[in-house]
């Protein structure tokens, strides 16, 4: 008889059995086990060795860290009542524990010895670097606290673990809250057929309509949500659409207004427990960037550096806008920017992003991903029959991937479309880690890759807009990124570098996107099976930096919200108006709209749906940019297919982890330190 599903260490996980009613004592049991093992540790007689301080702390949560990856991942795609209960009964519980563990004397006390004794000078890189980072760790989450503020720090990390969950429910509710279903065909003009067969396919699924007199139903989810913005001609529907969106987490009893204040003072006291001016340098202190304020000026740099363009371009639609309409130039209304850009491409590159929608149908997006990362990193992937092993949903697929020696590496479930029961975005999550073993041997890894990506309509499959197609190579570089670890502790395998790093292997991936070479593998009408026509694919690739500084603008507007929040939370958390205040703290980054666009700030999930997550981190993205231009500039200049530079990729930072500096890992890939330039011509913002 098997055991507990969520405890079990098999490969294979039994979803279905993972209910409601077994999360609470499962979890309870997790926590026994690693507070056993973390005693041992402190107990345990006899002299230090790395064995039996370091590498025992990084396996003694490893069925806490498995069971519970389990339950809050099911918590995210298949959410229900009574997993969102449990789950949140248990959230605080597993928050406290994981806080707590650097605040044990008797564990940091050994951990030191160690770290002072004559055997950890003899240590392999790798573990020294490990010794290294788990001392830095623990002195940054409270380790050296005097004993009173201990328990202080423990009820904090429970609280902000409550509150952030509370944001993320109330941001993913209020999404599903929304819907507009309408009976007349003719107000949906200009809305391409793709979006509109599937919107009434989704309004026959919720009951409306019926033989004859169809209706059409649209939600807040991203594939109904974006083309309706960019595409329908009445702006009496654009408008209702966009005051929806932005009353996301606004919107009693849903709004997060107070929860971001409570947020952002919790974070703000947690960093002057451990001695830190506030919560950016508090998290930023082992990342590429080290300081908040170098952050700050790093996201300053670009502002200035496109600020210039991004004038032009707001300036260039309203003036589009004004000759189309023979009326004076002004700003747009927010729920118009979206619609006019779009038409302003079209005239200036007679370009219709629409028209590359045939040539991405999922499945074969899926198989020239797995063709370009095969002749690039030498791994290949194969498919698991439909129900050989168990998934959450039925559209979830799952993969074994092999290296160039067949030896299997890893494997990974894979669930791209959106429904009500999975909040938005796309991720990747680790389930399992594997890695070199102490025998020599070699355990694979486990994961999963999630988006809401438009979905099949009836009688045609999952047709793709470029975007998406870069989110799929996104996602899947950081699972590669997982699923090729070779480093032997689990704590610095894989994705679990500084996040300033973390996004340069997805975003790398998405430059296989835009090539020819690479679109040619699987870019084929889903009809007939061509390539995209090459006069196509050239207005495709000239119109790529069309409103390229306001889209660097939007993200270093969210990088700058985002640091200035956590470098000033006094002055922002006592705000009575916060919106306002942070959105005057922002305005330069912000495209003049009339009446003004409210911000991201209550539904900024990236930064509010966890205790730590992306917050004071969002600059990373751009950071990660620079650092992935910069080196698909030696595929550009020595092969995009070359498999000794993507053997070299592999090698230096795939495979490595947080085994060693990031900033070396790019050195050692690129022979020198990274060159803003790369980044700058890639966007058309070179000057």
């Amino acid at each position: 008889m098997p055991g507990d599903p969520i405890l079990d260490s098999a490969f294979h996980i039994r979803w279905s059995e993972l209910t409601p009613d077994r999360v609470e004592p499962s979890i309870d049991e997790a926590m026994g086990r690693a507070q056993a093992a973390l005693r041992a540790i402190e107990g345990r007689a006899g002299g230090l060795t790395f064995e039996n301080t370091y590498l025992a702390l990084d396996e003694a949560t490893d069925a806490l860290n498995r069971a519970w990856s389990r339950v809050a991942h099911l918590e995210s795609v298949a959410d229900s009542p009574g997993l969102r209960e449990a789950h949140n009964r248990v959230l605080p519980r597993v928050s406290a524990f994981v806080a707590s563990i650097p605040l044990r004397p008797a564990l940091w006390e050994r951990l030191r010895a160690f770290a002072d004794s004559p055997q950890a000078a003899g240590l392999t890189a790798v573990r020294a670097r490990f010794v290294s980072e788990t001392l830095a760790e623990f002195r940054e989450a409270g380790a050296e606290l005097p004993s009173d503020r201990r328990a202080g720090l423990e009820a904090l990390q429970g609280e902000l673990a409550r509150l952030t969950q509370q944001f993320s429910e109330n941001v993913l509710d209020g999404t599903n809250a929304w819907q507009l279903v309408l009976d007349d065909e003719s107000r949906l003009a200009g809305l391409p057929s793709h979006a509109k067969d599937r919107a009434r396919a989704d309004a026959s699924a919720k009951g409306f309509g019926v033989p004859g007199r169809p209706c059409w139903r649209f939600t807040l989810h991203m594939p109904s949500q974006e083309p309706f913005m960019a595409f329908v001609h009445d702006g009496a529907l654009r408008r209702e659409m966009w005051r929806a969106a932005v009353s996301v987490g606004s919107d009693p009893p849903r709004d997060n207004a107070a929860l971001v204040s409570k947020i952002l003072a919790l974070r703000a006291e947690r960093s002057g427990l451990l001695g830190k001016d506030h919560f950016a340098d508090l998290v930023l202190g082992r990342r590429m960037a080290k300081t908040g304020a170098r952050a700050l000026e790093f996201n300053e740099d670009f502002r200035r550096r496109c600020s210039a363009a991004f004038a032009r371009e707001c300036r260039e639609l309203e003036e589009w806008k004004a000759r189309e309409t023979g009326r004076p130039a002004a700003p747009l209304a927010p729920w118009e920017t979206a619609y006019w850009a779009e038409r302003l491409r079209r005239a200036r590159y007679d370009f219709d992003e629409e028209e590359l929608r045939p040539y991405f149908p999922m499945d074969r997006v899926v198989a020239g991903l797995f063709e370009i990362v095969r002749r690039v990193f030498g791994i290949r992937i194969a498919e698991r029959s439909r129900g050989e092993v168990e998934t959450w949903h039925p559209e979830v697929e799952f993969f074994d991937v092999f290296d160039a020696g067949s030896r299997h590496i890893g494997s990974f479930y894979s669930d791209w479309h959106p429904r009500e029961s999975k909040r938005g975005g796309a991720w990747m999550s680790a389930l399992i880690t594997g890695g070199p073993q102490p025998d020599g041997s070699r355990n694979p890894h486990l994961g999963l890759v999630c988006g809401n990506l438009t979905p099949p309509a009836p009688g045609r499959p999952a047709l793709l807009s470029h975007r998406e197609v870069e989110t799929v190579f996104h996602e899947f570089g950081h699972l590669i990124h997982h699923l090729m670890g070779e480093v032997e502790i689990k704590s610095l395998s894989g994705g679990n570098v500084a996040w300033d790093f973390i996004e340069l292997p997805s975003q790398i991936m998405e430059n296989w996107c835009w090539e020819r070479e690479g679109l040619d593998l699987f870019a084929r009408h889903f009809k007939t099976g061509a390539p995209i026509p090459e006069p196509l694919y050239r207005k495709m690739t000239e119109a790529r930096n069309f409103r390229s500084a306001c889209k660097t603008m939007r993200q270093v507007a969210f990088a700058k919200m985002d640091l200035l929040l956590h470098m000033r939370a006094p002055e922002f958390a006592g705000e009575a108006d916060l919106e306002s205040r942070v959105r005057d703290s922002i305005a330069d980054c912000l495209v003049p709209t009339d009446p003004p666009a409210p911000t991201v700030l209550r539904r900024f999930t990236h930064v509010f749906s966890e205790p730590v997550g992306y917050a004071a981190g969002y600059y990373s993205y751009k950071w990660a940019e620079v650092l992935d231009a910069d080196a698909f500039t030696r595929f550009r200049r020595e092969g995009i297919f070359n498999p000794r530079v993507g053997a070299e990729f592999a090698e230096r930072i795939l495979c490595r982890g947080n085994s060693a500096d990031p900033a070396q890992l790019f050195r050692d890939f690129m022979g020198r330190d990274p060159d803003l330039g790369a980044l700058l011509a890639r966007s058309g913002l070179a000057a």
